[in-house]
């Protein structure tokens, strides 16, 4: 049966950001579909609470409590999983994110450390995560980027430079890891985390939101579990290097955060 090819029972992932919001709902979307999931975020008291999820869904969970950005973090992780689970074959990295900031108030230090936390986490872990994935017979990563990767609105320069390198990045090391290891995106719009909440909470700007988006609403984080799903799945086994949109068709993001205009 066709839906047979979105299961994963037996596989071992691991998915970073996991405490909350899309991690958190893509965690859950990966046990119930039949992985074991290590999760990993900076609060532990989050993290038990999706365990709890992913162990009735039948499945094992492995709490890992660590900021990614701590040299050796990352490698720390892979190692874990994978030991604890004698395999490792899903990673998804959800680790990322910015402030909106001005022009003017945008430094060097801001496009840098933008980089890293949504970048350099990112491929600190897949190369971790390398060795066990060739070990797989379907070893597949999905990274989390951002509609704002490939649109514009001001405010979001680190972030949206950022999101667009992730894409980039996901296309080249897509190349490189074929055949062995299938690595796809999800470009994701706005999504009701606590990310969004300056939006969520201002029922002027959700509606501005909403009706820039042509579904007219905010997306929830399991419409991107769903598609991470997919994507990790036998179902997309021909599928690479793809930037799968999840952002309710927005072409043009056209919200207004405030920011002064330049003197």
């Amino acid at each position: 049966m066709i839906l047979d090819r979105f299961q994963i029972t037996g596989a071992a992932a691991v998915v970073t950001g996991a405490g909350r919001g899309i991690g958190a709902a893509t965690a859950i979307a990966l046990a119930q579909a039949g992985a074991d999931v290590a999760l990993c975020a900076r609060t532990e008291d989050q993290l038990r609470a999706i365990a709890d999820q992913v162990e009735t869904a039948g499945r094992r969970a492995l709490i890992v409590a660590a900021d990614l950005s701590a040299p050796g973090a990352a490698e720390e992780l892979a190692e874990r999983a994978a030991r604890t689970f004698g395999r490792l074959d899903i990673v998804v990295n959800n680790v990322g994110g910015a402030l909106p900031r001005a022009f003017p108030d945008t430094r060097r230090r801001h496009l840098e450390n933008a980089f890293q936390f949504n970048v350099g986490i990112m491929h600190e872990l897949t190369h971790a995560a390398l060795p066990h994935l060739l070990e797989s017979d379907g070893g597949a990563v999905v990274n989390i980027s951002s509609a704002m990767g490939r649109l514009a609105a001001r405010g979001y320069l680190a972030y949206g430079t950022a999101k667009a390198a992730v894409a980039h990045y996901t296309r080249l090391a897509a190349l490189d890891l074929a055949p062995r290891v299938r690595v796809n995106a999800v470009a994701v719009g706005s999504v009701a985390t606590s990310a969004l909440d300056l939006v969520l909470n201002d029922d002027g700007l959700r509606t501005q939101m909403e009706r820039a988006t042509p579904l007219r609403r905010i997306g929830e984080p399991e419409d991107v579990a769903a598609a991470v799903l997919y994507l990790v799945s036998p179902a997309a086994r021909y599928v690479t290097g793809t930037i799968l949109q999840v952002d309710g068709g927005i072409d043009r993001p056209n919200l207004d955060l405030g920011l002064p205009d330049l003197p």
